[in-house]
């Protein structure tokens, strides 16, 4: 059975390249690496910088200048928000064009709205995974395109949060269990991830306090604000920043911590983190919020309820004396990627009129 061609949107704004600046950069990594390893032709669109051994299409991010009396237009949008918006409208009129010569399927892997509301010009298939709850972009877009788009939710929640405006299916996300490593564990707990207030490291700080253990947080500050405010008051000599690690740095530290706490402060879509802690046979306490809840099994972390500092520190107390072994197995049997991709190219072929092998 000959390989599918495949046409992979992601960000415009982050290149997809370690140091990931979050989960779904992350996610389209493993997605397009894996695709390939299949035997697949992947060709991604991405922002300039990422992966050189991806061979990404570069989405045209050309810097536009309004002219003066554009300027005086009190309701103009912002500069980044016009680059986008021609990055993506040019690479959906280039699909338009030449899409159904070159690919099978087009896999929107991006938050922007026009490769869903573009969808009905396209004459091949156009699958797009809902990362987030529904925006007002999204949404309007997602509408606009009725039934002419495949909705996958990365989560049961996620897809709940959309049923009101799409019938999304559920691939639930992959951690690349080759890469995430086993490790023999520490004294410290861990938290990695965007530092921003809707992931809450605030909170793992107060949490790991309360259980007695010390923190290392990790990941990049892409809100400084929050950072200097919330964060930075609260380091000390039981709790220290590492940085923006880059890949096998930020691997290392997931792999020799005692427990990894994971604290969203809205519905958390999926949890990559969660899966990558669990990969690495490093235990999780997390608050049970969102996709959370589906993920971390009692045989790989324990829940507290969502802002219950408390029941997060008996949680981390708790979890850290699994068996880092049946916590590792957990991710083995349950979370790979290798699970992922398989669904999404049963999807494929399903799409573009292939039989999937027996």
């Amino acid at each position: 059975m000959r390989g599918l061609r495949i046409c992979l949107i992601a960000s415009s704004r982050f290149p997809i390249a370690e140091p990931f600046a979050g989960g779904l950069e992350a996610h389209t990594h493993a997605l397009a690496s894996a695709m390939r390893a299949r035997g697949h032709r992947v060709t991604l669109f991405a922002a300039p910088g990422s992966d050189p051994d991806l061979r990404a299409e570069t989405l045209a991010v050309d810097a536009f200048e309004p002219s003066d009396r554009a300027r005086r237009d009190v309701g103009a949008p912002p500069d980044a928000f016009m680059r986008e918006h021609h990055a993506y409208l040019a690479l959906m009129l280039q699909l338009q064009r030449q899409g159904r010569r070159r690919f099978d399927v087009v896999h929107n892997n991006c938050l922007h709205h026009l490769p869903v509301a573009m969808s009905a010009a396209l004459e091949i298939p156009l699958v797009t995974t809902l990362h987030t709850p529904p925006t007002p972009w999204l949404e309007s877009a997602m509408r606009l395109a009725g039934g002419r788009v495949t909705a996958v939710a990365v989560s049961a929640a996620t897809a709940r949060h959309w049923a009101g405006t799409v019938d999304a299916g559920v691939i639930r996300n992959g951690v690349d269990v080759s890469r995430w490593r086993p490790g023999p564990g520490g004294a410290e707990a861990v938290w990695f991830g965007r530092l921003v207030p809707e992931k809450g490291p605030h909170l793992a700080i107060d949490a790991a306090r309360a259980a007695g253990m010390r923190l290392v947080l990790a990941g990049p500050t892409h809100d400084r604000g929050y950072f200097d405010a919330e964060i930075a008051p609260r380091l000390g000599a039981d709790v220290r920043y590492a940085g923006h690690l880059a890949g096998p740095s930020l691997r290392r530290l997931v792999a020799s911590s005692r427990v990894a706490l994971v604290t969203p402060c809205w519905d958390e879509p999926y949890g990559l983190v969660a899966a990558e802690a669990i990969a690495s046979g490093t235990p999780v306490a997390a608050f049970a919020r969102g996709g959370l809840a589906e993920i971390v099994g009692p045989e790989a972390g324990r829940l507290a309820a969502a802002d219950d500092l408390a029941g997060l520190a008996a949680a981390a107390v708790e979890a850290a004396h699994l068996p880092r072994a049946g916590v590792r197995r957990y991710a083995e049997t349950r979370l790979s990627v290798e699970r992922m991709v398989a669904q999404y190219e049963e999807l494929y072929r399903s799409l573009s009129g292939m039989r999937v092998a027996a």
